[in-house]
């Protein structure tokens, strides 16, 4: 016991630094490793095998959308960055560039591309041709590049996994509906499968995509009351179609350009189930993510036979059910096994024992809250959904618990420097008179900055948190990662 003991408590606890807690998880529940690449990281099979279950889900989702998955080239031509002027400007400091083909130096540099915006126009010039070639709803999944100066393992690295949708449309309200629905996707997704409340809203000028006209958001809290952009979606109009001479004839014989949106998601997201419901014994994994859902320990499997008989029939009833499942059959201790599964955040474990056996019974253990329950070995297989769906809504309610006490109305600098001083991070909802100057000054002298103007308006008065002339909307302030 006590291996099993000091195994728990290489962990930090999140309440003394929750940095170095949250990187003890990612590399003690064996999701990544260290690259020689700095800045790089390996995901390692537990954690991709996460990320696996998060791309089936979303994919699903687009395709019945309509979407259809596309691959395009690593590597973007500097002349094609180049055409969109504002895109260019806002990627420049993080593109990482290649200078040499083998021993030869190429005549042109070639970014490795850090967003595919550019190479789908390219792309889009040549396909559309007519108004019965849109919409034209393509999805690609691949890694992208960002050369970041400080970095963290699924929160911030210089080579990450994404999903990137492209889309054009014959109008402008299409594209803008796309957009929403889109972000709408997302927040669905987080919501019903990741259990992470999500506030919906519009960032604001000065942190819109480069290029974009408008770009949509949603934010989480985190259990240390930062935010986190889980997830944008982007509405382009015109501008990317007139840069790349993208046309196409109309139903009235002219030519028009189409208007486009963009979206995506990232291994971010892994980072985001981290730290919205880990604790201080590992991870803690919604049930539609995890790797495997449910582990069945058998107890005391030398003392009766008929341990191992019945912990194999329950493995048995609950794969063909369709759950990720796993039986562990090994030679290490009872404690050892839940205290490993318990950092890897399995929804559920189900323990039996001889005495289980005789009674007809097994030991439920809930990972979310450590609480147990007796269920009869014939109902478990029954009830096991029953049991997970309990489990991602006690999770999703913890989490909506944790913003909502963490999330304050305040009309004055002062009033957000003194919630600041008094509860640390948190979501800060203040009114915004939509001056660039403001959002800045709000940022320099309380250390929050813009994260969202929520679709869910609130009236916390009349004038602005920062200069006190009308105010024109309720922004959403935090601290992100």
């Amino acid at each position: 016991m006590a291996n099993e003991k000091k195994m728990v408590e290489q962990i930090t606890s999140m309440n003394t630094d929750f940095a170095q807690w949250y990187t003890d998880i990612c590399k003690k529940a064996e999701l990544i490793d260290y690259s020689s690449v700095k800045g790089c990281m390996i995901i390692r099979p537990y954690g991709y095998a996460i990320w696996e279950n998060i791309q089936h889900l979303l994919d699903t989702r687009f395709k019945e959308l309509g979407h259809e998955n596309v691959y395009m080239p690593m590597f973007i031509p500097e002349s094609l960055l180049n055409k969109e002027k504002d895109h260019v400007e806002g990627f420049a400091p993080e593109v990482a560039w290649v200078t040499m083909g083998g021993n030869e130096p190429l005549t042109e540099r070639l970014c490795v591309r850090p967003t595919s915006e550019t190479l789908f126009c390219e792309h889009y010039a040549n396909i559309i041709k007519s108004y019965r070639d849109l919409p034209k709803l393509y999805n690609q999944w691949c890694s992208v590049v960002r050369w970041e100066k400080t970095t963290r393992p699924f929160l911030r690295s210089r080579e990450f996994l994404w999903q990137e949708g492209h889309t054009m449309h014959a109008t402008e309200e299409e594209a803008r509906e796309e957009t929403v629905r889109m972000l709408n996707v997302y927040a669905d997704f987080h919501e019903k499968d990741l259990a992470i409340p999500v506030i919906r809203g519009a960032k604001t000028p000065s942190d819109k995509f480069a290029g974009a006209e408008d770009t949509y958001a949603i934010e989480a809290m985190m259990h240390d009351g930062k935010a986190l952009q889980a997830g944008t979606s982007h509405y382009f109009g015109d501008g990317f179609a007139r840069a790349f001479n993208i046309t196409y004839t109309a139903k009235d014989n002219t030519l028009a350009y189409p208007f486009q949106t963009s979206w995506g998601c990232t291994t971010r997201m892994i980072g985001g189930i981290i730290m919205t419901h880990g604790d201080d014994n590992g991870l803690v994994l919604p049930p539609a993510v995890a790797p495997i859902q449910i582990v069945v320990v058998p107890i005391a499997m030398h003392k009766s036979p008929v341990v191992l008989e019945k912990a194999t029939e329950i493995y048995e009833q609950l794969r063909a059910a369709g759950y990720r499942v796993k039986l562990d059959d090994s030679e290490q201790s009872p404690g050892w096994k839940f205290a490993e599964y318990e950092m890897k955040g399995v929804p559920l474990r189900i323990e039996i024992g001889p005495r289980d056996c005789e009674a007809g019974l097994c030991m439920v253990a809930f990972r979310h809250n450590l609480e147990k329950v007796s269920v009869p070995l014939d109902a478990i297989a029954g009830k096991a959904g029953e049991l997970l769906e309990t489990v991602r809504s006690e999770m999703y309610k913890k989490a909506l618990q944790n913003r909502e006490s963490k999330t304050y109305a305040c009309r004055t600098l002062d009033e957000i420097k003194s919630v600041r001083a008094e509860h640390g991070d948190g979501f800060i909802k203040a009114m915004w008179c939509g001056e660039e100057a403001c959002e800045d000054q709000v940022k320099a002298e309380t250390g929050v900055g813009s994260r969202c103007i929520p679709f869910q308006q609130e009236n916390l008065g009349a004038t602005c948190v920062c200069c006190g002339k009308p105010a024109k909307s309720m922004v959403l302030w935090a601290v992100a990662y």
